[in-house]
């Protein structure tokens, strides 16, 4: 039986490291600030120098990775021997993950003997990065590619994303609030509490006043709906707050006994959508 490699995209946002620790290769999304000629791949720029840019008023505009790169990526796993299982960035959000199913289709008649599986998360970010996570500890006890991919298709809808932004305005950017919410919600210290749900989209849940008042919202939230709230697998992403991250941290340990296994930087891909000061919390839930 032929072994086969784990394959994703940078939205995951674990770091290039880490992913190579784990066996996962990856394909990059890419950003550019408006007027640079520059594209840039996820990492090329530190995040905090990213996150600064973003204060100081500079705008990131993000690209999906196309067919052609997902092509030439999984040709070179395939000719290396191995299958592959590429496990990609939700479809409610961007076309990447289309990419990569119309690359994997496209060499399935080219490679006949090779398995080719390919599984929407439906998730983002570190999100994303924890049903990675679990799908290479099925992989590492045995399962075969058949398994992995089944396992990550039962499990994605149960992969909690929970999370806040500091500043309105690039949920205005994105389209998902009105100019005048944004101003006004800024004005009064509006934050709110966001999720991504069972169709892969980001979806504004409720709204509270003052960034300690979002970052227990969250925390009830993963009373409300950890699968394990002691024992479970709990991973964290920021925009570059990490006086936040040790907040929330200090709250799931207090209130539940919950430990952080990863704390990771939102990636610049999708930073640019949701700016600086963005926190976010991921585990294993009942449900989304």
């Amino acid at each position: 039986m032929r072994d086969y490699i784990i394959f994703t995209d940078s939205a995951c946002d674990i770091t290039p490291d880490i992913l190579a620790e784990w066996g996962v290769r990856y394909k990059s999304l890419t950003f550019r600030f408006d007027g640079d000629e520059k594209e840039y791949v996820e990492g090329e720029i530190p995040f905090k120098e990213f996150y600064d840019k973003m204060r100081a008023g500079e705008v990131a505009k993000t690209a999906a990775v196309n067919v052609e790169a997902f092509t030439e990526a999984f040709e070179e796993v395939l000719k290396e021997g191995y299958d592959l299982l590429y496990i990609g960035f939700s479809s409610g959000l961007s076309t990447t993950y289309n990419s990569g199913r119309i690359a994997a289709e496209q060499l399935r008649g080219k490679y006949p003997d090779a398995k080719i599986i390919t599984v929407d998360s439906l998730a983002a970010s570190t999100g994303f990065g924890l049903l990675l996570y679990l799908t290479v500890q099925k992989k590492k006890e045995g399962a075969t590619i058949e398994e992995a991919a089944r396992f990550a298709e039962d499990t994605k809808l149960h992969i909690c994303h929970w999370f806040t932004v500091d500043d309105l305005v690039y949920l205005k950017r994105g389209g998902r609030i009105s100019a005048a919410s944004a101003f006004f919600g800024n004005a009064l210290g509006i934050k709110p509490v966001l999720h991504v749900d069972n169709e892969g989209h980001l979806i504004n849940v409720s709204k509270v006043r003052g960034r300690r008042s979002s970052l227990s919202a969250i925390a009830d939230k993963y009373g409300e709906l950890a699968l394990d709230p002691q024992n479970g697998t709990v991973m964290i992403c920021n925009g570059d707050c990490q006086k936040d991250v040790d907040e929330l941290s200090d709250m799931l340990e207090k209130r539940f006994g919950a430990k952080i296994m990863l704390v990771q930087y939102t990636g610049t891909v999708i930073g640019a959508h949701s700016g600086p000061g963005t926190l976010a919390l991921f585990f294993v839930g009942r449900e989304r």
